[in-house]
């Protein structure tokens, strides 16, 4: 069974910053909800906040489903699914927090 290219690369761009798989999906999650909530001005603590973050976890998983079906015959959706939950952990629980009025000051 050989690596794809994209797969390849993933891998080269993890070795090169030190990283696991899974630290990558989380810090991917956080950056992308701190870029839509600081660029687009949008309230930090709604469900929808997490909307961005979901989109791009899903098509960052695109990839990775093509190359399960093409190098084993089959989708690890259980692989998918953990890296999409680990995208948006964090981004969740801020939002919750959030909600709940933990961080904010009156």
């Amino acid at each position: 069974m050989e690596t794809s290219a994209f797969q390849g690369f993933k891998l080269w761009i993890l070795s090169l910053a030190g990283l696991s798989k899974d630290a990558a999906h989380i810090y991917v999650g956080l950056l992308c909800y701190f870029v839509w909530v600081a660029g687009c001005k949008k309230s930090s603590d709604t469900l929808l906040a997490l909307i961005p973050t979901g989109v791009v976890a899903v098509l960052l998983e695109v990839p990775d489903l093509r190359d399960d079906l093409v190098t084993l015959g089959h989708f690890r959706c259980l692989a998918s699914a953990h890296d999409i939950i680990n995208t948006l952990s964090w981004p969740a629980v801020m939002v919750l927090l959030l909600q709940c009025k933990l961080w904010k000051r009156e």
